[in-house]
């Protein structure tokens, strides 16, 4: 139990071969794959399913969406605790604001991963999860 909630969860670990252009320059695109490994993490996933889509697809719209976690930028946090109540702040706008349109139903057009998991009962407003992280903050220091 995670959270409260039961986990299945497998790795898929994939192996990357160095390759070269035909000049001995490394290029941008990826390495060629080598091997790929499924190792069971914890409780019984169906590891015919086991795959890196959801992650990397999570990974690129936080890159997307945070721009201080891409490259050449000035968006950057000079102390690890602002970068970490950042992305506090990030996950929990994404969980409980921001609608997802594959969660939509009939009845709810506007459906939140955290409605989807019955951690919420409406979507909160930014004002709902400023006030919410002040609180924590107010517990915490």
């Amino acid at each position: 139990m995670i959270f409260g909630f039961a986990i299945d969860f497998a790795q898929l670990i994939k192996k990357y071969g160095g390759h070269t252009d035909t000049e001995g320059h490394k290029r941008y695109s990826p390495a060629q794959i080598i091997s790929v490994d499924k190792t069971l993490g914890c409780g019984s996933p169906n590891m015919d399913r086991v795959c890196t889509s959801h992650v990397e697809r999570g990974n690129l719209t936080m890159r997307m969406q945070v721009r201080r976690l891409t490259r050449l930028t000035n968006a950057h946090s000079k102390k690890w605790e602002n970068h970490e109540a950042m992305l506090g702040l990030y996950f929990a706008w994404y969980n409980y604001v921001r609608p997802h349109m594959t969660l939509a139903t009939k009845d709810d057009k506007k459906r939140t991963p955290a409605m989807a998991q019955g951690m919420a009962d409406h979507a909160w407003t930014i004002e709902e999860l400023l006030t919410m992280a002040a609180g924590q903050e107010r517990n915490n220091g």
